[in-house]
């Protein structure tokens, strides 16, 4: 993507309603990360309004002749009916239509040629719309629009499985993101990579590169970090995780570096043995990022245990350039650092980022400092911005950044552990959105939890009893059964809509629920269900439903199937509110001290109900 570079202008915090709108960028290069605004598409340029106008054109011009090809035998009636071939007819005959005199012959003439002139243009307009839409760079604000996120509004983890250490590029219209396999260390033998246009569906390319394409990676390979240049795709990546005094026993590991023709690969090894294979000022030669900064230059970030290192690669990509005084890697550690570094330039200002604490721990988590040179100095620790949040997920760190180009719109990707898991290994990989200050300093990032279900997959659900499917970007049930997210919220907001599927059936949102297990057997927490006769229930289960008691009930004839309803929940300490598709007046109020945090989720009676917009934040 080019997540990593960016002269963009604007500082649009927190509060921005359109953050993308007001920026401007400018462009030194092609297809380099550092060299163009995130992901630039290959035809646009600095002057970019000429191609768009260019290729508008022949859109337009392609669907007129399309049009007179298919309606070739109406052109005279289509012109006749135009507004310059009726301009006679145009006026105060027009508008006095209704007195016209036709016979029944002009008539069925007339509304013929009428029909099929509506029917032309509306043909016209949809060639017109389809063609030009895929073009995002010849109608400028539509990628801008469908990108402008506050999180993944179709659910964290973006994608299924277990991996980690994401790190991201723009290639030819998609966003790439290239992850570490999460499995056991001695499993961890391929890499793995996601493409979209969308950020909302992501398709997934297989094995992209494994240690059977680099000889010398006798073990693990992790933290792939991509880049484009000169026509080829370089990715760059940790093997063996060789330790301190290793490499002088004649032991080969450290960071490598493959090549492909696509981004999608197959990559294979570009050079036969590491690009950095021992360790300078301190540093682990593992968790590397590449930027190319505005001059072309190309630079690697890359250390563990603590030390952080900068070096230039040459132009081939594929070996370690010197600086003025002969050197070839400088150390910029900043305070606090540990790994996984990261280099985001927006304004003219350099953004190394970096990740803290123990990547098994819940401790983990995103700091970053800030320079007017790439070289640093980095010495102040600006903040720590990401780190775990107890109602949504523990271990969250090792990013990378993803920016839409042309926009000053940017998100934070990264690992993080779902609060269930207690492996190390158990990473999925998420983005959230990352705002600016206007000092330039990078507000705190919320983990905020939504799911519209946009992309056809219900990852993250953990289904109990019967089976759940996303049908029409709605989670459907199958049967009688409960779908629960891995949250731990106690003061909430929680809305989602609720669709019955008869007069018989009853579904609604759990909340503040613990030993959720198959049956419910021992679930503890609250439930607001809604009913076709017009019920709506607020309950409390103690030790499963069988037990379950009655906080409050009301009856309104505003719920019927087939509908859907919009159902919110609040709980702020014991005062528990539901609404139902009215916000401002609740439905139920009742107040109650039994569970103070807990999981969310939703339950359905019978086969058929669905949900959709599901949203759960702090109150």
């Amino acid at each position: 993507m080019h997540p990593k570079l960016a002269t963009v202008s604007g500082d649009h915090g927190p509060g921005s309603s359109s953050p993308g709108m007001k920026s401007t960028t400018s462009l030194v290069g092609e297809n380099e990360k550092g060299t163009r605004p995130l992901g630039r598409p290959r035809w646009q340029g600095t002057m970019a309004f000429i191609p768009r106008n260019r290729s508008l054109g022949i859109c337009v011009a392609l669907c007129a002749s399309l049009m007179a090809a298919t309606y070739s035998s109406r052109v005279a009636d289509f012109l006749s009916f135009s507004p310059g071939g009726c301009w006679d007819f145009v006026g105060e005959a027009f508008s006095n239509i209704t007195s016209i005199s036709l016979t029944n012959s002009a008539a069925s003439t007339f509304a013929l040629g009428l029909t099929e002139a509506f029917e032309m243009a509306r043909s016209f307009l949809h060639l017109v719309v389809g063609l030009i839409l895929p073009m995002t760079g010849a109608i400028p604000f539509v990628r801008r629009a469908a990108l402008d996120y506050t999180t993944a509004e179709a659910g964290n983890p973006i994608i299924d499985g277990w991996y980690a250490d994401p790190d991201t590029e723009f290639y030819d219209g998609k966003y790439w993101v290239f992850p570490t396999s999460s499995l056991k260390y001695e499993e961890q033998t391929f890499l793995d990579a996601f493409s979209s246009i969308d950020l909302v569906n992501w398709e997934k390319h297989e094995n992209i590169l494994t240690t059977k394409d680099v000889k010398w990676a006798r073990e693990a390979v992790w933290a792939p970090a991509p880049i484009s240049r000169n026509g080829k795709y370089y990715l760059y990546f940790g093997a063996n995780d060789i330790q301190e005094g290793e490499p002088e026993d004649g032991v080969i590991g450290g960071i490598g570096v493959a090549v492909a023709d696509k981004p999608e690969g197959p990559y294979v090894d570009a050079i036969g043995k590491p690009l950095i294979g021992e360790y300078h000022n301190d540093a682990q030669p593992i968790d590397q990022d590449v930027f190319i900064d505005d001059d072309g230059q190309a630079y690697i970030f890359y250390g563990g245990h603590s030390h952080c290192n900068i070096a230039k690669l040459n132009d081939d990509m594929i070996s370690i350039g010197t600086f003025d005084d002969g050197t070839s890697y400088k150390e910029i550690t900043p305070e606090g650092y540990v790994e996984g570094s990261q280099m985001i330039k927006r304004n003219g200002v350099y953004y190394l980022m970096w990740s803290e604490g123990g990547w098994t721990g819940p401790d983990y988590s995103v700091s970053y400092a800030m320079s007017d040179s790439i070289m640093g100095p980095f010495p102040k620790r600006e903040a720590r911005i990401l780190e775990q949040d107890p109602a949504v997920a523990k271990g969250s760190g090792h990013n990378g950044v993803i920016h839409i180009p042309n926009t000053d719109i940017w998100y934070l990707i990264y690992h993080r552990r779902p609060l269930s898991e207690s492996d190390g290994n158990h990473r999925v990989v998420a983005y959230d959105r990352m705002y600016f200050n206007d000092d330039g300093t990078i507000a705190p990032i919320k983990m905020l939890v939504k799911d519209n279900f946009a992309d056809g997959q219900a990852v993250g659900w953990k289904q109990y009893g019967g089976k759940w499917s996303v049908v029409n970007e709605r989670l459907e049930s199958a049967g009688a059964g409960v779908a629960m997210l891995d949250t731990n919220f106690g003061d909430l907001v929680y809305d989602a809509t609720v669709l019955l599927p008869d007069s018989k059936a009853e579904a609604g949102l759990f909340f503040r629920a613990t030993n959720v297990t198959a049956g419910l057997a021992k679930l503890n927490g609250y439930h607001a269900k809604i009913s076709s006769s017009g019920g709506v229930s607020l309950e409390k289960f103690v030790s499963g439903p069988r037990t379950a008691s009655i906080l409050g009930r009301r009856n309104t004839t505003t719920i019927t199937a087939g509908k859907e309803h919009h159902i919110r929940i609040t709980a702020v300490a014991s005062k528990l509110t539901v609404f139902v598709d009215d916000m401002e007046t609740p439905v139920i109020i009742a107040n109650d001290t039994s569970f103070k945090t807990g999981a969310d989720g939703v339950r359905a009676s019978a086969a058929g109900a669905r949900f959709g917009s599901v949203s759960v934040a702090k109150a």
